[in-house]
Formats: structure tokens, sequence, C-alpha cells
């Protein structure tokens, strides 16, 4: 049986290190739910980033996933990891030593397969928009972030929270709020509140060129908000893009609906970038 994780955090000397975005999560409760949040595991491949002492890893094992996948860059995480793995039958749970940024998941676990992680705060971001890139090849995402970055993800526009990752996640998926998290659930308690999305692939799926160019309007868009978007968009058309779509040029890029975005995005793809002008 595996020791307890006090016993294990004692033995690793785990102590959060805030260069690394860590908040342990140690509550056994939340992350039984957290693993049933993430549906019927039965068969799948789960990729989770950042297990730390090992929490969340031993609520993944208590499910009928086929394989748990956990990827570590702090040596301390690894060494639990390892102690962890030599409690299941081999191949249950594999270790990976390295920087989850640098990791092609789709290349490196079969299919079915999905990720459901307490994310390092300092990485969550751009960890998320990379697997967006790809995201035709997971199966569903479950995934911990900040309150703040979860309410932008989930925002509706014309709000203050919606920009730039609300349009890129929601084009792509069904984005719903399963459950918060209170400051207190982890240790060292955060100075904010925590919340975990469900991410579902839809069924259609942008082209990776295509996501690229939405990559590319998003940035312009949401670059200036204050902005209007005849202005916020001139790099790539300003607005005689926006006419072309049927869009008035003094809208500012909150009050656009991903519909909206979508269009625009074709269009330039289709158009090609304006020739910069000297």
């Amino acid at each position: 049986m595996p020791p307890h994780l006090k016993t294990v955090i004692a033995r690793h000397n785990f102590r959060a290190k805030h260069s690394l975005g860590q908040h342990f999560l140690l509550d056994l409760n939340l992350t039984a739910k957290i693993a049933t949040v993430a549906g019927d595991l039965a068969g799948r491949n789960v990729v989770e980033v950042g297990p730390g002492p090992g929490g969340l890893t031993r609520a993944l094992l208590d499910t009928e996933a086929a394989t748990i996948t956990a990827i570590e860059i702090d040596p301390r995480g690894v060494a639990a990891a390892e102690e962890l793995a030599s409690f299941y039958p081999p191949g249950r749970l594999r270790v990976i030593a390295a920087d989850a940024l640098k990791i092609d998941v789709v290349s490196l676990i079969p299919e079915p397969r999905q990720v459901v992680a307490n994310l390092p705060y300092n990485v969550g971001t751009p960890l998320l928009i990379g697997w967006l890139r790809q995201i035709a090849h997971f199966e569903r995402l479950t995934l911990m972030f900040q309150e703040e970055v979860a309410l932008r993800i989930v925002a509706e526009p014309d709000t203050s929270a919606y920009g730039r990752l609300s349009v890129l996640v929601q084009w792509t998926c069904s984005a719903s709020l399963a459950i918060r998290v209170p400051p207190e659930a982890f240790t060292p308690p955060p100075k904010v509140n925590s919340a975990v999305l469900r991410l579902i692939p839809k069924a259609e799926q942008p082209s990776a060129a295509l996501f690229s160019t939405m990559e590319k309007v998003t940035q312009f868009a949401f670059g200036q908000r204050r902005k209007m978007l005849r202005a916020a968009l001139k790099p790539l058309g300003g607005e005689a893009l926006l006419r072309r779509a049927d869009l008035d040029p003094t809208r500012r890029a909150e009050t656009l609906t991903i519909a909206e975005f979508d269009r625009l995005a074709r269009l330039v793809e289709a158009e090609g970038e304006p020739a910069t002008q000297t």
C-alpha cells in the first residue's frame, strides 16, 4: 500500500517552490472528485502534469484508466511518482522527468488520451494553448487553473473577462466550469481561488494553419482592446478587412462573437496578410 501523503512530503522534502508555480493538492476527497469530473476513464491513457506529492495521481490510479503518465520537472516530484509507481503493475504509472512545455503529448501517449491536471500556475495558459493546437487528438481536458484564468476561459462576449483565451478555447471546445476550489484545499494555500474546467473538443476542428491565423487575429484584436477594431486590426487589413467580413469597424474586440472571429480568421487565411507598406 502506498505511503501516506504526509510521509511522502516529509521523505522527499516537499516545500512548494514559487518559481515552479507549485501549490499541492492534498485533499483526497477533492482529488477523487476531480477524477470523477473527468468522466469514465476506463481504457483511457491519462496525462497528468506536475503531480507533486501525488494526491491527484492516486485518485487517477483508483480509476479504470489504462495508463497514467505523470510529467514532472521537479526532481522531488519525479522521485515521489516513481515510488508510487512501484506499488502498481508495471506500466500503469509512467513517470517522465521533463518540462511539460517541451513534451509532445500526442506523439508520446496513445489514443484514447485525456489530460487531467492541477496545472502549475505559471505555465497553465501556455500549456493549454499548446494542447489546443492539437485538440482533435484529445478526448477531453480536465484542468485546474486560478479562478481568474478559468473565468476568462468561459467568459461570454461583451464582458470584461472575455478575451483571446476565451475565443481560442470556445472556438475549439465546449468549455464548462465544473468545480470551484478554495485556497485552503492546497498546501501552501494560494492567495486566490482556483477552479476546475472541463474542455471537450468540438467535432469539427480548424486546420493548423487556420488556428495559427486565429492566434494572430486575436492577438491583434485584444492587444489593444480599448481601440476600435479598424485600428487594432490595421496590420491585417483594418477597416477594409472588417467591411469584407461584414463587421462594423468601430466595434471593439470584446463585442465579437466566436462565430464572428471565425469569419475574420477564415477571411484573413483566404486572402493572406496585406503587404507591409513602406
